[in-house]
């Protein structure tokens, strides 16, 4: 078998709530005939000064082909989340929502940035990385 092609994804997500982020790595992981590398920056690699998080952020960003943005409410509130939803735009890099299971409603930021709103569902999500990427 060929080898697969590996998307270049940046994860955006809220370190308050990583069990999503490493829920949702995990299914894009164990997806079939998909292969991916993970630009994200989880808690497990954090940083001590929001100066250190903010170049590490630009610097994991950058080469990236899509973004994916986790949708909870919480990310209303978030002023990382919004940094990188504005980074992906200056850098022109397209953005997925994913909305987390169960979850009805989407932060107005990511609903006007995203050019698709998945549910929990990895089907879809991995669709819209090959079609955006």
């Amino acid at each position: 078998m060929p080898q697969l092609y590996p998307y270049r994804i940046f994860i955006s997500h809220a370190w308050d709530y990583n069990d999503e982020y490493y829920k949702l790595e995990k299914m894009l992981t164990d997806y079939p005939n998909f292969e991916f590398r993970n630009y994200s920056v989880p808690k497990h690699d954090a940083f001590d000064t929001g100066a250190q998080l903010t170049n590490k952020l630009l610097d994991q960003m950058n080469p990236t082909q899509v973004v994916i943005v986790l949708a909870g409410m919480y990310a209303a509130h978030s002023d990382w989340i919004q940094f990188e939803i504005n980074e992906a735009k200056r850098l022109g890099k397209p953005m997925i929502g994913v909305k987390p299971r169960g979850q009805e409603r989407v932060p107005q930021s990511i609903q006007d940035s995203a050019r698709v709103i998945h549910g929990w569902n990895v089907g879809p999500i991995v669709a819209s990385v090959r079609e955006l990427a």
